[in-house]
């Protein structure tokens, strides 16, 4: 399957939620009046689109051209129009300006942060690049663990150390250990405890700060991973993370299990934060580079089958 396809499979939940939505609310060949207004909007709200975007599509509606009525495929050609719109500016793909450069990559535990870490060591690699990872989650045994396994099926090397040790310290060992062996892209892995705000700012200010004593410029990315499937709670998380990590940009998961995929439309147009790839499968290749044409179009059910 394309990876336009696995999209739109991936997404075929949230188009049935957002599909349902708005089922029975266009109007034919009858003019679009304010009741008939208020309910798609109200609808696209509950599609997780958010009430800035359901506002505009609104507000697309009521344009006069519309005024003999619209059928639900142009309802939803308006919609993939505007989602596509908001979407734009933020699509921004990864690039590589320095070396190495530095990742910090951070998400509460279970957004599927480590195989994200996995998926772009593995795809760099192919690309001709350097990578090493650091197993900068010392909260959590498990974390380390996993991320070792990574390393070894990806065949990239590791820095990590013991659980409860210090964090920061990793971080500085590994961003030393990149720069003497030439490597190209170092991710460093963080914990992703949002219980203790206080102490996560903490050590991850700290972090950043051991890690700008060796590269001034350093970390050049801070990438919030976000599992799509737990919908309006991941802006509530871009909040957190932004003020604790000063976030840079955005990686959603899980896609292809989701019924909130509108939830990305909201996070695009209230955070402005570029979104950088998207996930639809647990396989190394399905995560890839985010093309908001492409999203829109699986999202309201027009893309490819």
């Amino acid at each position: 399957m394309s990876w336009l396809g696995k999209l739109t499979d991936g997404l075929a939940k949230s188009t049935r939620r957002l599909t349902d939505n708005i089922a029975g609310l266009a109007t034919g060949t009858l003019p679009l009046d304010d009741t008939r207004l208020d309910e798609i909007e109200e609808a696209l709200i509950a599609a997780d689109l958010g009430p800035s975007v359901a506002a505009r599509i609104r507000t697309r509606l009521a344009d006069q051209k519309f005024a003999k009525g619209i059928d639900a495929a142009g309802i939803r050609r308006v919609v993939a129009e505007e989602v596509e719109r908001v979407l734009e500016p933020v699509a921004l793909p990864l690039t590589l300006d320095h070396k190495p450069q530095v990742m910090l990559v951070v998400g509460v535990n279970g957004s599927g942060k480590t195989t994200t870490i996995a998926k772009l060591a593995n795809q760099w690699q192919a690309g001709g690049k350097s990578v090493m990872l650091a197993a900068g989650d010392t909260f959590r045994a498990a974390a380390i663990e996993q991320l070792k396994i990574w390393a070894d099926r990806v065949g990239v090397p590791i820095v990590a150390g013991d659980q409860g040790g210090d964090a920061a310290s990793l971080a500085f060992e590994a961003v030393k250990r990149a720069q003497a062996e030439n490597i190209d892209v170092l991710i460093i892995d963080t914990a992703g405890r949002l219980q203790n705000k206080a102490g996560l700012m903490d050590e991850l200010a700290k972090i950043r700060r051991v890690i700008g004593k060796i590269d001034p410029t350093a970390p050049h990315d801070v990438l919030l991973v976000l599992d799509a499937t737990t919908g309006q709670n991941a802006l509530s998380q871009i909040e957190v993370f932004q003020e604790v990590a000063g976030v840079t940009g955005l990686v959603m998961t899980k896609l292809d299990g989701s019924a909130r995929g509108g939830m990305l439309v909201a996070a695009a147009e209230r955070f402005g934060l570029p979104i950088h790839a998207i996930g639809v499968g647990e396989g190394m290749d399905d995560l890839q580079p985010f093309t908001p044409e492409e999203f829109a179009a699986a999202l309201v059910g027009e893309g490819e089958a």
